[in-house]
């Protein structure tokens, strides 16, 4: 593990791997920097990967009062260690994070994107507009145990019995301990409409990538995306859901950046 200090003061915690072209891998919600360590080892075979953490969760560090600007910078300062650019990777609301820093002149190369989560009407209900507001009384309230269900249950959309499931699991305090970062996506992912005028600033070339076994809304809301794009792509990989096996991904993306 390494560390570099972001704009701010923050230290921001990564892992490099490999040789190769640089490639930097954004994490999704409720999640840190382990959750792509499967992939960025396959990737390692191929790429520099600078696998990091981002702010208020895992090894990095964190500032009282959180922006997207601030993501913005903590990707600035691994762009610089990684040599000044490089591919850039996000997932899930890590990919809408990934797309707004394109969007705002980071100096990204080629940008893939794993199943943004973005909704179109009619297509699912939207998480109400405050979500991230919930996030922060559940936390202020000393209930993370309520932020962590409220985001698999009413943002996910995990049934009942997966989110009771989730909290007898070994995994549970993990999930108590980040949810503070649930608030942190959810200023990112907004009111979860596709973010048409911050797709419109992206210049690089783009690839969605979405599984075949995924949520239609997921589906719909991807296409979306792709069709807003100037350079963008859609692939589809068969029979993989949100959570994706590194294996059937890390090929597609050594395709899509070469």
């Amino acid at each position: 593990m390494e560390n570099v200090i972001s704009a701010d003061g923050t230290s921001i915690a990564y892992d490099r791997l490999g040789d190769g072209p640089a490639v930097v891998l954004v994490c999704g919600g409720s999640v840190d920097r382990m959750s792509n360590a499967p992939l960025a080892a396959l990737l390692a075979q191929n790429y520099t990967v600078y696998n990091y953490d981002r702010r208020g969760r895992g090894d990095s560090g964190d500032a009282e009062v959180y922006e997207v600007e601030r993501e913005f910078e903590d990707l600035d300062a691994i762009f610089a260690v990684a040599g000044g650019s490089a591919h850039l990777y996000g997932t899930s609301s890590g990919a809408a994070l990934a797309l707004l820093a394109a969007a705002a002149g980071r100096p990204v190369n080629r940008l893939a994107l794993w199943e943004p989560p973005y909704i179109l009407e009619g297509t699912r209900e939207r998480p109400p507009a405050d979500t991230a507001s919930i996030y922060r009384e559940f936390v202020a309230a000393g209930r993370r145990d309520k932020a962590a269900e409220y985001f698999m249950a009413e943002v996910v959309g995990l049934p009942a019995e997966f989110v009771e499931m989730a909290k007898a699991s070994p995994w549970w305090p993990a999930q108590e301990a980040i949810a503070h970062t649930l608030a942190y996506d959810a200023t990112v992912m907004g009111d979860y409409s596709v973010p048409v005028e911050a797709i419109a600033a992206v210049i690089q070339p783009t690839q969605v990538l979405t599984g075949g076994a995924a949520w239609e809304w997921m589906k719909l809301g991807n296409q979306a995306v792709v069709d807003q794009l100037k350079d963008g792509s859609h692939r589809v990989l068969p029979d993989q859901e949100h959570n994706v096996d590194p294996a059937v991904l890390a090929p597609a993306l050594k395709e899509f950046w070469g």
